[in-house]
């Protein structure tokens, strides 16, 4: 039987298969950089659930309100500032309730002490405290101070959700077009609908309560 006209062809490319595929490795390079996850936690909350330390002290609930500590790693490249909310998309009030919010966290900061949420001015320059769903209330010690979770009697345990976002500008609420006083609502729908070309990242994590 005579051989295919092509064989030589064939045979050649075979044995320059792997030549041409390093060669195509050097000028492509690897399809996924092995890139360190943005990722925020909470020591305090490491069991996945809150302690009495960090529960509202007040609406029927008798917990201390402390503001649990976070910390973060691996931000983003061009990360110029942080922005963190708090919610419980369980409330029963048809769009959850926001705990807890903190705007223009600065790039340098990788945490908050425990306690960092109860005074303002204990934040490191120049973030601040924005609205939360306790706001003239008097529970949280003052607005713009964490709030803890305080669910119904009865209901089953509520997930309470920390998002950290990483930003490419400074001063949310200058980029946004929005007040410092505006609602954790008109500031999470900046961050995931209105300026999402200013959000470079997000990390979150999940604790729950039930009472």
């Amino acid at each position: 039987m005579s051989r295919p006209a092509n064989s030589r062809f064939i045979s050649m490319s075979a044995s320059n298969m792997g030549a041409v595929a390093l060669l195509l490795g050097c000028l492509i390079g690897p399809a996924h950089a092995d890139t360190p996850a943005f990722t925020l936690s909470s020591p305090d909350l490491a069991s996945g659930s809150f302690d009495r330390k960090f529960i509202l002290g007040g609406f029927g609930c008798t917990g201390g309100n402390v503001s649990p500590a976070l910390q973060w790693s691996n931000p983003p490249v061009g990360t110029k500032s942080f922005a963190l909310q708090m919610h419980d998309p369980d409330a029963p009030t048809g769009s959850g309730f926001w705990h807890w919010a903190i705007y223009n966290l600065p790039a340098s900061a990788t945490g908050l002490p425990q306690g960092a949420g109860n005074a303002a001015a204990s934040l490191p320059t120049p973030a601040f405290g924005g609205a939360s769903d306790f706001l003239d209330t008097g529970a949280t010690g003052g607005n713009g101070n964490y709030g803890g979770p305080c669910p119904p009697v009865g209901d089953k345990p509520h997930h309470y959700m920390f998002t950290l976002y990483a930003l490419s500008v400074d001063d949310l609420e200058a980029a946004g077009g929005i007040p410092r006083s505006g609602t954790a609502a008109l500031h999470a729908y900046m961050l995931n609908r209105g300026m999402t070309d200013k959000v470079l990242g997000k990390a979150s994590f999940m604790a729950t309560y039930g009472r």
